[in-house]
């Protein structure tokens, strides 16, 4: 157990330090086409998502008639 808190006490400044070196700003295309896709598959699954809870919503407050047997 004190060799795991040791590894875990050394580790976590070594991220830390290697973050703060980290460079941004340098996206290419590829990333903005990468994160366009990912944005139309969102999307994509959204729209049937909100349709069907739209269609719940209807069927829970529609009004429902009592149904008359003639016999």
């Amino acid at each position: 157990m004190k060799t795991l808190a040791t590894l875990t006490g050394t580790m976590a400044p070594a991220t830390a330090l290697a973050a703060a070196n980290a460079t941004t700003g340098n996206d290419g295309l590829f990333v903005w086409i990468f994160l366009g896709f990912f944005a139309l598959i969102v999307v994509g699954q959204l729209i049937p998502a909100v349709m069907l809870i739209i269609g719940m919503f209807k069927g829970i407050t529609a009004k429902t008639e009592a149904k008359t047997e003639v016999r």
